[in-house]
């Protein structure tokens, strides 16, 4: 079945992890998807080990399929000329380059717009094009910092520690996604496309929830609560027999309940832990009573028993037990096809669902094929590839 993106065309110029990321979502769900990658390819294919067969990298293979993959080198007029054929077919342009690039090879919003008054073009980039960090090159764990990420992640004894999964990235190619989505929502109505500018650090900015909120409320600066909340107890991870396990009672009602499943139920008429405002004033004991009490558990058969009775819960798993969890196959999550198993896709539609379709290739995979199929001759290409405009094999 085609995805609920067929027809849309998107020439992808990113690299790395943002821009990449938001061109599987939209191919995932259908979209034609040209990869455009510089002469010595996009850097994650070398970030590794592990690599497959085909010398593809994990890194790489886990936002790059469902994409048709050329090489061009764009500081040459002549590859210039192939991306503006491309683009004369496309609905989406998504790029990352360093602010001004595009402006320089004379490929910028306000040239393209012009030539191509239908075209959505994203950017993706550290900080904008302009302000007082506008241009400045932004990776995740950089903006995790300057954003203020770090400073709210981690525990007293810690310190601040940078969250272990590339956040900033990821959340920037999905508002990325959202507003090329939205754009493209909008022109069905003007004609016309727009600018999408989007920003590791504006992204980052915008996970603030609720340290944001509480500061502009109480003027106070967050402080780093390890697995526990400022907001909101009992929160917090509590040692098993097994695997520790995370509890949250969002309410009166799911804590009376925790202390009656953990067999002391006069804990929720203690006058230190009646409501959540009493809690969170001794949280420290709170959390000593309750640790005492699941410390005899089994943590998995017993964060399940507290879900089934509507406690929040969850077992502390690691990356291999989510994997071949038989919730994670029940939800599609792990996505095969031809040797290659990754993560699917998380938005699903009922009528079109997304699906992999081809599994992330190697360099240049599809170079020729793209070319001809914009109308270059066997002749040109050739001749495009000796002259190193386009490539089938990484620039040394």
């Amino acid at each position: 079945m085609a995805g609920a993106l067929d027809g849309l065309k998107v020439i992808d110029l990113s690299r790395v992890l943002g821009g990449p990321y938001c061109g599987q979502m939209l191919a995932d769900h259908g979209a034609e998807v040209i990869k455009v990658e510089p002469p010595q390819g996009d850097e994650t294919r070398a970030w590794g080990p592990p690599f497959d067969k085909e010398g593809i990298s994990a890194y790489f293979a886990g936002i790059n399929r469902n994409k048709h993959t050329i090489a061009l080198d764009l500081s040459k007029p002549a590859g210039r000329d192939v991306l503006l054929r491309l683009l004369e077919g496309a609905d989406v342009l998504i790029e990352n380059f360093k602010t001004g690039t595009m402006e320089k090879w004379g490929l910028g919003y306000d040239v393209l717009s012009k030539k191509f008054p239908k075209l959505v073009h994203a950017r993706i980039s550290g900080f904008g094009a302009d302000g007082p960090l506008g241009g400045f090159p932004g990776y995740d764990a950089m903006v995790q910092a300057s954003a203020g990420l770090v400073s709210v992640n981690g525990a007293p004894e810690s310190g601040p520690v940078r969250i272990g999964v590339p956040v900033v990235d990821l959340s920037t190619g999905m508002n990325a996604c959202i507003g090329i989505l939205m754009a493209l929502y909008e022109r069905a109505h003007s004609g016309k496309g727009q600018f999408v500018d989007a920003t590791l650090y504006d992204s980052a900015v915008a996970l603030h929830q609720p340290h944001a909120p509480n500061y502009f409320m109480s003027g106070q600066k967050p402080k780093l609560y390890g697995n526990s909340h400022g907001n909101l107890a009992p929160y917090a991870n509590f040692p098993t027999k097994g695997r520790n396990i995370v509890v949250g009672a969002g309410n009166d009602g799911q804590f009376r309940k925790l202390v009656q499943m953990l067999g002391k139920p006069e804990l929720a008429d203690d006058r230190r832990f009646r409501t959540n405002k009493d809690r969170l004033a001794h949280k420290p004991e709170l959390e000593a009573e309750l640790g005492a009490l699941t410390r005899d558990r089994d943590g998995e058969t017993f964060a399940n028993e507290l879900m089934k009775n509507g406690v929040p819960s969850g077992a502390v798993l690691e990356v291999p037990d989510v994997m071949e969890h038989p919730h994670t196959t029940h939800r599609g999550m792990v996505w095969e096809k031809d040797g290659y198993r990754n993560v699917g896709n998380p938005i699903k539609l009922s009528r079109t669902p997304a699906a992999v379709r081809s599994k992330p290739k190697p360099f240049g995979a599809n170079t020729r094929e793209v070319l001809a199929a914009l109308g270059y001759s066997a002749g040109e290409i050739e001749t495009l590839i000796a002259d190193g405009v386009a490539l089938t094999a990484p620039r040394k």
